[in-house]
Protein backbone atom coordinates (compact mmCIF):
# COMPACT_ATOMS: atom_id res chain seq x y z
CA UNK A 1 0.00 0.00 0.00
CA UNK A 2 0.69 3.79 0.29
CA UNK A 3 3.43 2.84 3.57
CA UNK A 4 5.31 0.76 1.27
CA UNK A 5 5.81 3.58 -1.19
CA UNK A 6 6.71 6.17 1.49
CA UNK A 7 9.20 3.72 2.42
CA UNK A 8 10.70 2.79 -0.88
CA UNK A 9 10.63 6.80 -1.36
CA UNK A 10 12.77 7.52 2.01
CA UNK A 11 15.66 4.48 1.19
CA UNK A 12 16.00 5.27 -2.26
CA UNK A 13 16.05 9.11 -1.64
CA UNK A 14 19.01 8.75 1.01
CA UNK A 15 20.81 6.06 -1.10
CA UNK A 16 20.54 8.69 -4.15
CA UNK A 17 21.95 11.44 -1.39
CA UNK A 18 24.65 9.16 0.14
CA UNK A 19 25.58 8.36 -3.59
CA UNK A 20 25.49 11.70 -5.01
CA UNK A 21 27.65 12.84 -2.06
CA UNK A 22 30.04 9.80 -2.70
CA UNK A 23 30.26 10.83 -6.22
CA UNK A 24 31.50 14.26 -5.34
CA UNK A 25 33.91 12.89 -2.84
CA UNK A 26 35.52 11.00 -5.32
CA UNK A 27 35.55 14.06 -8.21
CA UNK A 28 37.05 16.49 -5.36
CA UNK A 29 39.86 13.66 -4.31
CA UNK A 30 40.64 13.63 -8.35
CA UNK A 31 40.44 17.29 -8.93
CA UNK A 32 42.86 18.12 -5.48
CA UNK A 33 45.45 15.50 -6.99
CA UNK A 34 45.56 16.77 -10.88
CA UNK A 35 45.43 20.17 -9.26
CA UNK A 36 48.86 19.43 -6.82
CA UNK A 37 50.36 17.24 -9.75
CA UNK A 38 49.95 20.33 -12.04
CA UNK A 39 51.35 22.60 -9.55
CA UNK A 40 54.42 20.23 -8.42
CA UNK A 41 55.30 19.87 -12.24
CA UNK A 42 55.22 23.27 -14.24
CA UNK A 43 57.83 22.32 -16.90
CA UNK A 44 54.54 19.91 -18.24
CA UNK A 45 52.24 22.07 -18.41
CA UNK A 46 53.24 25.28 -20.05
CA UNK A 47 50.73 27.95 -20.59
CA UNK A 48 50.22 28.39 -24.81
CA UNK A 49 49.92 31.99 -26.68
CA UNK A 50 47.15 32.97 -27.23
CA UNK A 51 46.66 33.24 -30.73
CA UNK A 52 43.93 35.14 -32.73
CA UNK A 53 41.19 33.32 -34.55
CA UNK A 54 43.02 34.01 -37.90
CA UNK A 55 45.92 31.75 -37.45
CA UNK A 56 43.29 29.34 -36.19
CA UNK A 57 41.56 28.73 -39.85
CA UNK A 58 42.16 28.00 -43.27
CA UNK A 59 42.05 30.64 -45.37
CA UNK A 60 38.51 30.16 -47.20
CA UNK A 61 38.25 29.97 -51.08
CA UNK A 62 34.94 29.70 -52.38
CA UNK A 63 34.10 27.02 -55.00
CA UNK A 64 31.59 28.39 -57.74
Amino acid sequence: GVHRQILFTTVGWFVGYYLVKRTEYVHAKLDRELFEYVRQHPEDFKIAEKRRIGELLEDFYPVR
